[in-house]
C-alpha cells in the first residue's frame, strides 16, 4: 500500500470520528432504555444494580458494533477513475 494523501488521511480523520461520536450515542440509547426504569420506578437494590450493569454491558456492545459496522463499510482503497486519463466526466 503506498503513502496516503492528505484528503485520504483526512477522511479517514473524518470517518473515524464519525463512527465514534454515533457509536457514543448509540450506547447512550441503549443504556437509557435498559436502565431508564430505574430512574422511573422504585425498585430493590439487587433489580436497581441488574438494570445497571445490563444496560452497561449492553452499551458496550452496542459501541463496539456501531464503531466495527461504520468503519468496514469505509473504503480501503479512494476509487479509481473510470476511464483513465481522463480529469473530467465531461470530457
Amino acid at each position: 500500500m503506498g503513502r496516503r494523501t492528505q484528503a485520504e488521511r483526512d477522511a479517514l480523520t473524518i470517518e473515524t470520528g464519525y463512527a465514534l461520536l454515533s457509536a457514543v450515542l448509540v450506547a447512550a440509547v441503549v443504556f437509557g432504555v435498559i436502565a431508564g426504569p430505574k430512574l422511573m420506578f422504585a425498585m430493590p437494590y439487587t433489580a436497581e444494580r441488574g438494570l445497571l450493569v445490563a444496560g452497561g454491558a449492553a452499551a458496550a456492545v452496542a459501541f463496539v458494533v456501531r464503531v466495527v459496522t461504520v468503519l468496514w463499510r469505509f473504503p480501503r482503497t479512494p476509487p479509481q477513475p473510470s476511464q483513465p486519463g481522463r480529469t473530467s466526466p465531461d470530457s
